[in-house]
Parts: C-alpha cells; structure tokens; sequence
C-alpha cells in the first residue's frame, strides 16, 4: 500500500515546488531579488507544511545546526534588504551545511534510475559524488 497523503502535505509540496521554481527563476533573471524573495519564502512555508511546524523549527534550530541555519536564514535576510548574488551565495552555503546529511542517500538513489545513474557513474563525475556521498567502498583512490 502507498502511504496516505494529507491534504497539509499536498499544500507543502505544491509550495516548496513553486518555492523551488521561483528560485530558479529568479537566478535565471540574473538575481532577481523579488522572485528570489518569493522562492525563498514559499519553499520555508512548503517545508513547514511538509514536515510540520515543530519538527521544521527542530530541524533548523538544533545546536550543532547553528551554522548551517544561522547562514541560510542571514542569506535569506541578505537577499531581502537587496544584495541577491552574495545572499544567494550564503544561502548556498547554509543549504549545504544543513543538509549535507541527506546527500548521500539523495545521491544512491539517483544512481539507481537508468538513464541519471549511467551519467553519474561517468568517470569523472562518479569519483566525485563517491567523495561527496561518503561511500569509502565506491571510492577510488
């Protein structure tokens, strides 16, 4: 059986969809910082609808998050007071910071999808995702 779907999870979906979208457009047009204003307030309201309010305020504010979470929100807060390109910059690096733990997971299970995972086991990119996704078995030294 597939798991049941809520309606709150559906509106989460939807919004961190457009959320993301709107952040691609807004790089796309050469850092808007409107529509990346937008992109980054629908995909933190999309996320909250997801996973639930308590368990996003967990995810961000745990200690040894503080970093991640306290650059991801200052570029957020960048790109509105009107500096897209190093907002985005340092929302970059939050993001990373944040979730560099579901990276390796995300990065197995797009090496399981035919067409994706023959181009991410191409020799020069699969080393790196091996480094990337921490798999000391799939590392060539």
């Amino acid at each position: 059986m597939f798991p049941v779907i809520t309606m709150e999870e559906e509106i989460g979906i939807g919004l961190v969809g457009f959320g993301v979208a709107f952040l691609f457009l807004g790089v796309l047009f050469l850092f808007d910082k409107g529509l990346l204003a937008i992109g980054n307030i629908l995909f933190l309201s999309g996320l909250a609808f997801v996973i639930g309010l308590e368990r996003t305020f967990r995810f961000f504010f745990q200690s040894h998050k503080v970093r991640g979470s306290a650059s991801f929100f200052g570029g957020i807060l960048i790109v509105l007071l009107g500096w897209p390109l190093v907002g985005m910059l340092v929302e970059v690096y939050g993001f990373v910071v944040l979730f560099s733990g579901f990276f390796p997971v995300v990065i197995n299970f797009l090496r399981r999808i035919p067409v994706i995972g023959s181009f991410l086991n191409l020799p020069f990119i699969g080393p790196f995702l091996d480094r990337v996704s921490g798999d000391p078995s799939r590392t060539m030294v």
